[in-house]
């Protein structure tokens, strides 16, 4: 059973098209990336599947659950990405809140383990008001994780964080990923997506354009092999590598390097959304 499962999702805003027949799949314990520029449908599509908004159109379910009801609310945990947290509640103080939000008996201990998981606890008895947009984003995640959800939709959680910052939340991500828990990350971050995701899917005016893992999305640009003539870039495949150096070598040249040139993701969002900005 997928932790997330979206088909033939269509939402209408008046005459605008936010998703227009939408079908997404996150498998149990699987990081998915959900990319593609302003108004191509990504937040309305995580916002269906938390039950905030309805689809004019199709189903999505949670873990096998309509999405909306009580059941499938109570599988997953949500960060948004213009999240609000009081200033004056400490960090221990906002997962209380959420846990009782939330209905979570985990008490203190749950609370400790949280902070840890996201390495704020020696911050919990900070307020939210002194705390770095990095700490504020990583108490995000640990109120998504209230509960133990096993599926998380996180909206740009690594937005206006610096290096430091995103690498933080990527070895979080990678660290929930073990535990088994499944991710549908929103984000505009292509480097951050290529580096920690299973799967890729790009949206562009409400469909899906392009879907697979970075190393799927990524396309052959030949084989670059370095001799004592220079370099130059052969239109072959990595299937061919052997042949090129052997043929290379009986003709007495010099072997330095070889590279296997593949298209990068950003390359392969560029080339699917064309001109749309994000």
């Amino acid at each position: 059973m997928s932790a997330l499962s979206a088909r033939g999702l269509r939402k209408q805003y008046g005459t605008t098209t936010a998703l227009a027949g939408v079908d997404v799949e996150v498998a149990e314990g699987e990081l998915v990336g959900l990319l593609g520029p302003n108004g191509a449908g990504k937040s309305t599509l995580v916002k269906i599947a938390c039950g905030l908004v309805r689809p004019t159109r199709g189903e999505v379910e949670i873990s096998g659950m309509r999405a909306g009801s009580i059941a499938a609310r109570q599988r997953l945990g949500y960060l948004a990405e213009l999240f609000r947290f009081p200033g004056w509640y400490s960090a221990d103080e906002v997962l209380s809140l959420h846990q009782r939000l939330s209905g979570s008996r985990g008490g203190a201990t749950e609370r400790t383990e949280l902070l840890d998981l996201v390495g704020l606890i020696e911050a919990r008895d900070r307020r939210v008001e002194a705390m770095s947009k990095g700490m504020q984003q990583r108490l995000g995640i640990a109120q998504a994780l209230v509960g133990s959800p096993p599926l998380l939709l996180l909206d740009e959680p690594t937005s206006a964080l610096d290096p430091v910052g995103r690498r933080t939340v990527r070895l979080l991500l990678e660290e929930l990923r073990e535990r088994g828990t499944s991710v549908l990350l929103n984000s505009h971050l292509l480097s951050e997506i290529e580096l920690v995701c299973d799967r890729v899917v790009i949206l562009l005016r409400g469909e899906v354009v392009a879907e697979g893992s970075p190393a799927e999305l990524g396309r052959a640009r030949g084989v670059e092999i370095e001799t004592d003539q220079g370099t130059r870039v052969h239109d072959a495949s990595r299937e061919d590598v052997p042949r090129l150096v052997a043929e290379l070598v009986a003709t007495g040249r010099r072997v330095y390097g070889v590279r296997v040139l593949t298209s990068t993701l950003e390359e392969t969002y560029l080339e699917a959304v064309g001109g749309e900005t994000s």
